[in-house]
């Protein structure tokens, strides 16, 4: 039977989700090798965003074929008690036996954070890019939505990734506060690698007062990665949810575990 899982995880430890090569340790091997002891076989695992590494998830998709019928609660119960604590299975749901947790996703939602004070936080330096002066959050406001509807983002990628089209379409594009921590929330079809982060440091340009409007929407129309800054610290990106159409599933934001 087909299993689809919702994962929430802390990546600080690991390369990315994917497999990568031999001695690097990812999230998606930790959860093959959980599933490995729990059926006593290989499984494979395929995941709805490949984050990369020190990239957190607070609503990561994967999928499954589970080679004997299963209880869900069971699943998850089992899993947890074989995975690492800074990775977790929120839920289990049977899934339709073709479905693939990243070409059947029609939404992904990304939240970056940032720590906006002159000191450090004990607790928030591994989850938020601290920066000490003051930023200006109208400004930021107002660039972030250059960014919503569709267009070419070949300057916020990483240069040397293999894509069909660096054409994205983005819902949403926004700033919230509270008190010293900024949240900015994107939604989207899909991105490309570093896309998010570098559209954060972009911004962040702009809330330091060093680009303005017109020349983020002349870095947009680009399509120059050389002229766009380097990409936000990885550590304040999260995947916070996947969603996909009325057969398949529901945007999946945090619950508790």
């Amino acid at each position: 039977m087909r299993i689809r899982l919702v994962l929430e995880y802390d990546g600080t430890g690991y390369c990315g989700w994917q497999l990568q090569r031999p001695g690097e340790d990812s999230i998606q091997a930790r959860l093959e090798a959980a599933l490995a002891q729990l059926f006593g076989q290989p499984i494979r695992v395929t995941g709805a965003g490949r984050t990369d590494a020190g990239v957190h998830a607070l609503g990561q998709v994967a999928a499954f074929d589970a080679p004997r019928q299963c209880e869900m609660a069971e699943v998850a119960r089992a899993l947890n008690a074989l995975l690492p604590p800074d990775i977790c299975v929120r839920q289990a749901h049977p899934a339709a036996p073709g479905f693939d947790p990243r070409r059947n996703a029609w939404l992904r939602v990304y939240e970056y954070r940032i720590l906006n004070q002159p000191t450090r936080s004990a607790f928030d330096y591994r989850h938020s890019w601290h920066i000490r002066e003051p930023l200006d959050l109208a400004a930021m406001a107002a660039a972030a939505r250059q960014f919503i509807g569709e267009h070419d983002f070949a300057a916020f990628r990483t240069q040397g990734t293999p894509v069909r089209s660096t054409v994205r379409r983005i819902y949403l594009s926004q700033w919230s506060t509270e008190g010293s921590r900024l949240t900015y929330r994107i939604e989207g079809s899909s991105f490309l690698r570093h896309m998010v982060r570098t559209m954060v440091a972009t911004l962040v340009q702009v809330g330091r007062h060093r680009l303005g409007l017109a020349e983020v929407q002349a870095l947009l129309r680009s399509g120059t990665r050389g002229q766009a800054p380097a990409a936000a610290p990885a550590g304040g990106l999260f995947l916070v949810g996947v969603r996909y159409g009325l057969n398949s599933g529901r945007l999946y934001e945090r619950t508790p575990c």
